[in-house]
């Protein structure tokens, strides 16, 4: 019955966070890190100050680089509780970094492809398994033309992985024309456990065959392997059994790095920390960088110079691939216009000539201009069509045209709260 608070304008964003903040200290506090509360998928002091760490992190760069809010004086303090936060996690908790110098080329992928949860590295994940019964359709979705959506990464994006001596691959004066068999060879091993490169194999009605990209499956030809079981016989159905993790040591790292370079307070002990230990798990030289990076410089945007930012930013997204942080970065970040990027694909050197793209001798792929194909098992994208075209490279481009407007960093208030409380208002550029 109270009818003034019920109908009442909004309170402020400074108001409503440092509510939000209120809460997430006193469960950082209160709830338990006893044994019986731990790595069992129950929520505990750890996940609390793993999801602390997420929102800090997210209000205090979104408060600085946001600066329409005129909330830039206060992006520290919210930082600091991030770094805070993720302190504690990497001074107290049981949680490291999962590494062995013998698995550099599968321990990424298990974490994400395993029934059996890592508690050395999750802290919190969404338990599946045939025991219990709980299945998802992970592997269906990433394997489906047509139940997914062809999820596929973009060449702009795959630059960003570095060669395994820690040098750039778009320092190579051949990066824009190199085949894709050259172009993924002695990279960041997180690479060949995200997309399917040469050597990846999957049992097929329970023989293990060699597979390559599939343009059925995927838009560009960097198809996503990094949630997806390596059997046929979980695609096109819901009985996928990997467990999905939530929060991971590896993003409260990454948050930490950011937060203290966002400080202007990350050096050489702050790397040591944080990114060269995630590369050493991906078997990339550590070494630190000695200047901006001019690709990343432009990647987004030139928003930024700052070597460390640039560096935790590539880290960041290529660690997290697709663990659902991606689009809150762009917007934490004011760079939703990034989502306009041309989808690239595949560098295809000739137009009329099948391609072996896993090297074992069959061709899997041919870019024509509308001439038949011919050859059995190769798939043909006719550029006649105007599905496809090929750029100034020769690399393929998926033609989706996406359209950015400042008012989606805010999304709207529903109608039918605006009907019953006009006193809401509506967000900037939604109103009708």
């Amino acid at each position: 019955e109270d009818e003034e608070a019920l109908y009442k304008g909004r309170d402020s964003r400074e108001f409503v966070m440092d509510k939000i903040l209120e809460d997430l200290n006193f469960a950082a506090t209160h709830c338990l890190s006893d044994k019986a509360y731990v790595n069992n998928s129950q929520i505990n002091r750890w996940v609390a100050l793993a999801f602390k760490a997420r929102v800090c992190l997210y209000e205090g760069t979104y408060r600085k680089y946001h600066t329409e809010l005129g909330l830039e004086a206060s992006a520290g303090k919210w930082l600091r509780e991030a770094v805070s936060a993720c302190e504690t996690l990497m001074n107290e908790s049981p949680y490291s970094l999962v590494h062995s110098p013998a698995s550099l080329k599968t321990q990424y992928r298990k974490l994400f492809t395993s029934q059996e949860i890592d508690y050395q590295e999750v802290i919190l994940a969404n338990e599946f398994s045939e025991d219990l019964l709980r299945f998802h359709s992970a592997t269906w979705k990433f394997t489906s033309g047509s139940y997914g959506a062809r999820w596929s990464l973009s060449k702009a994006f795959v630059n960003t992985y570095l060669m395994l001596d820690g040098s750039r691959f778009t320092d190579r004066t051949d990066y824009e024309k190199t085949e894709f068999t050259e172009e993924v060879k002695n990279r960041d091993y997180r690479l060949m456990q995200s997309v399917i490169t040469p050597g990846y194999s999957k049992k097929v009605a329970g023989v293990d065959t060699q597979k390559a990209p599939d343009f059925s499956l995927t838009l560009t030809g960097y198809q996503v392997i990094k949630w997806t079981l390596d059997d046929d016989r979980y695609e096109g159905t819901n009985n996928s059994t990997n467990s999905l993790p939530v929060f991971r040591f590896a993003e409260v790292l990454l948050n930490y790095a950011e937060a203290k370079a966002e400080l202007g307070e990350f050096g050489e002990t702050e790397w040591n920390q944080t990114i060269k230990l995630l590369r050493e798990r991906a078997g990339v030289n550590s070494k630190v960088p000695l200047a901006a990076d001019p690709y990343l410089i432009d990647y987004y945007a030139n928003q930024t110079t700052d070597k460390w930012i640039l560096e935790i930013r590539r880290e960041r997204a290529i660690e997290m691939l697709l663990e659902n942080l991606r689009y809150e970065d762009l917007m934490r970040w004011k760079l939703g216009n990034l989502l306009e990027k041309e989808w690239t694909g595949i560098y295809i050197p000739e137009k009329e000539k099948a391609y072996d793209l896993n090297g074992d001798g069959i061709n899997d792929v041919c870019v024509t201009d509308g001439k038949p194909g011919t050859e059995k098992g190769v798939f043909y994208i006719d550029l006649s069509k105007g599905q496809y075209t090929l750029d100034k490279n020769n690399c393929l481009i998926y033609n989706e045209t996406r359209m950015w407007a400042d008012r989606k960093y805010l999304h709207p208030i529903p109608k039918t709260a605006c009907v019953i409380n006009p006193a809401l208002g509506q967000n900037d550029g939604w109103e009708e």
